[in-house]
């Protein structure tokens, strides 16, 4: 840094917050520690009895703070997702522009972490994100930063598996679902149907009714069947719930299967949860079959695979395998699912 008049401050980056004292009316810091001095500012300066300022010396080839982080913002800001004009202290936060599932190129992520002076903090990815919502924040962490830092970041992200930017919100797509209710004393009045009501409840939070509901006892010929009629309802979700255990009786996986979907997984490294399956018909269409875990349980992998469900993003058996860690629900006496460390 160097000392300069403050007529030969303007485009120089301060080095320290000046404060202003204005007698009954204000004490505080009127330019802050980064600030690139203005002609308007010089006459100010003055006015608080500055007549010289120290600042960094911005040479060919660095970039102010602001500049950098408008730059790593760049690298950041994928579709669905927003940023507002102002910057603060060097400092740029992304938001969620709409409704949708949040996304983000884990290994470029790290890459970009990796390289010295820059930095970008996200919220967990493959979660759902409200319109509004706070994704991310980048800044560098010096006031000046080399050029060739923000073009190793650039570097580092490209290099990394995936393509595009670092985030992304893909927003929810699902509207109709079917719901097979499996279990013959459902079916002939014995006790009450509450799956159906937890399951309609959490897929309404994505924008998601149901058009189709069948009680077809546990008959592999029935849910069979059952399944083919919400599938002809136009439904874009089907969700059959119960029987999903390796007891003999449990027939709704198998079931599935023969309706004609692709099976991606039939078990999770999930608590609670570990009985899922997630399938996929011809035309796209997702298929799920929840453990009834989904109906008592605060938070199971029903709520961990739903925001990329819903979304329409495809799910794969390595999808799957990765809610391994995480994927230990804690049990509190009070649920604060998502606020929690499950599932990330």
């Amino acid at each position: 840094m160097r000392e300069l008049a403050v007529q030969d401050a303007v485009g120089h980056v301060l080095c320290h917050d000046m404060t202003q004292i204005i007698p009954g009316k204000f004490k505080g810091a009127r330019f802050r520690k980064g600030h690139v001095v203005q002609p308007e500012d010089v006459p100010v300066l003055l006015s608080m009895g500055k007549r010289s300022v120290y600042v960094w010396e911005m040479q060919p080839g660095m970039l102010h703070e602001n500049d950098a982080a408008l730059r790593l913002c760049k690298l950041a800001e994928g579709a669905g997702c927003t940023h507002a004009d102002d910057i603060k202290e060097g400092k740029i936060e992304l938001r969620a522009a709409c409704d949708g599932c949040f996304t983000v190129r884990s290994e470029a992520l790290r890459a970009v972490n990796s390289v010295e002076k820059v930095m970008i903090a996200t919220r967990a990815g493959n979660t759902a994100v409200r319109k509004g919502d706070k994704l991310a924040g980048m800044r560098v962490i010096p006031l000046v930063v080399e050029e060739s830092v923000l073009a190793a970041a650039d570097a580092a992200a490209a290099d990394a598996p995936g393509e595009g930017p670092l985030c992304e919100v893909v927003p929810f797509k699902l509207r109709r679902v079917g719901i097979v209710t499996t279990g013959s004393e459902v079916a002939g009045g014995l006790i009450e149907d509450s799956f159906t009501p937890v399951v309609r409840r959490k897929l309404a939070a994505y924008g998601i009714e149901m058009v189709a509901h069948e009680l077809p006892g546990d008959d592999i010929d029935d849910i069979v069947a059952a399944i083919g009629r919400v599938r002809e309802a136009g439904c874009d979700l089907v969700v059959c719930t119960g029987g999903m255990s390796v007891d003999p009786d449990d027939n709704t996986p198998g079931a599935i299967q023969r309706s004609g979907a692709r099976m991606v997984t039939y078990g999770a490294p999930v608590l609670p949860g570990a009985m899922l399956f997630v399938g996929y018909y011809d035309d796209g269409t997702p298929v799920l079959g929840l453990p009834g875990c989904v109906m008592f349980a605060g938070a199971t992998i029903f709520d961990l695979v739903m925001p990329r469900i819903a979304a329409g993003i495809p799910m794969t058996r390595d999808d799957i395998v990765a809610y391994g860690e995480g994927g230990l629900c804690l049990g509190c006496a009070e649920c604060h699912y998502p606020i929690c460390p499950f599932g990330k």
